[in-house]
């Protein structure tokens, strides 16, 4: 037995810390799994009578960007004294970021507690410890956002060279390298084109999509199914029109990074936004028009966009609008039923009848 492992520490909890980063990782990195798992018979061989396992937190990164219910549970046991030696399999199961990593090493040095990983047991009271496992964690997270750069500039790699790396929208579909090409069925590209068809002789998405309603038209959209990827047909809404609108793809072009996700500070942690905010034409990363056969010109693209944000801003005012002089008190709830916009209302020269 080592001796950094005392009777104190035997007489307390070892707790067996196991997680994997994604779900791909749990459907299909066994091994590594049991691996974890299997350190709770080293615990015992250890001395350890007493032997927890925690792995609630199976699925989930150790960034520090998502809340680990499992590893919070372990601080909690830490705390109250309760646990004699932390046993992962690597720094990198316990943490990927300095922030939980450090903190962790403080409860233990606090506690007594050991931790106790695939190479060696460490005591966070000892200088020589605590700074192996200092470099332990900065290595883990260098490594993390190492992984992460490699696999990003790699990605904007292939973009740049006209590879949609994503599921491209209804109408399109993607050949074994990943380029753009139209859907074969002739009913899902007539149904697009129709929309861009009725874009033009409307002139509004509301329109366009009250259109289709009225008339019982659906429209394709792709949905994810437990085979993949299917076609099903829907009535449209207002927003499914703005969609197709909006999205470069149909003009031909192959467009990455027109989103992006603000990170904020929340109980003390980086917290992405649940909503992706749009970000200008002039800071996307990557545009390549021409990339592939469209259903419009990027000219009818931008002409949809300048429609869209023009009727936008004239339904900027939502309210009835106040009431002013002359016999028509109501006018400011007269809206076209064509476009939507308020109407304006003037008056003769005799100032009583409105027009």
């Amino acid at each position: 037995m080592n001796e950094k492992i005392t009777a104190q520490h035997l007489n307390l909890c070892a707790c067996v810390y196991v997680r994997q980063s994604s779900g791909h990782q749990v459907r299909h990195h066994h091994q590594g799994r049991q691996r974890q798992y299997d350190l709770a018979q080293r615990a015992r061989e250890l001395g350890f009578t007493r032997v927890q396992v925690i792995d609630d937190d199976q699925g989930k990164t150790g960034s520090g960007m998502v809340e680990r219910p499992g590893f919070a549970a372990l601080l909690s046991a830490v705390c109250r004294g309760e646990v004699g030696a932390v046993l992962a399999l690597e720094a990198s199961r316990l943490a990927r970021n300095n922030r939980d990593w450090h903190h962790l090493i403080d409860l233990c040095a606090l506690t007594e507690t050991l931790i106790i990983d695939g190479e060696g047991v460490y005591d966070p009271r000892q200088v020589n410890d605590r700074l192996l496992l200092g470099l332990k964690g900065t290595m883990s997270e260098f490594e993390l956002n190492l992984f992460r750069q490699r696999a990003r500039e790699a990605f904007e790699m292939k973009v740049a060279a006209g590879h949609a790396m994503w599921e491209v929208p209804v109408g399109f579909t993607r050949d074994e390298l990943d380029r753009i090409e139209k859907i074969a069925d002739r009913q899902v590209q007539a149904a697009i084109e129709s929309v861009f068809r009725k874009v033009r002789e409307f002139g509004s998405a509301r329109q366009t999509a009250l259109w289709f309603r009225d008339n019982k038209t659906p429209l394709p959209e792709v949905v994810l199914g437990t085979r993949g990827q299917k076609v099903v047909w829907r009535l449209p809404t207002e927003s499914r029109i703005r969609q197709i609108l909006k999205n470069p793809c149909y003009a031909g072009a192959l467009a990455y990074g027109r989103t992006e996700a603000k990170v904020f500070i929340d109980d003390g942690r980086a917290r992405k936004s649940a909503t992706r905010t749009r970000k200008p034409q002039q800071q996307w990363k990557v545009l390549l028009l021409g990339n592939h056969d469209g259903y419009i010109t990027w000219q009818e693209y931008q002409e949809n966009l300048a429609m869209l944000e023009s009727n936008a801003a004239s339904r900027e005012a939502t309210g009835p609008g106040a009431a002013k002089k002359g016999s028509a008190l109501l006018s400011g709830l007269l809206r076209c039923s064509h476009c939507g916009r308020k109407l304006h209302v003037g008056y003769g020269k005799d100032r009583t009848q409105p027009r």
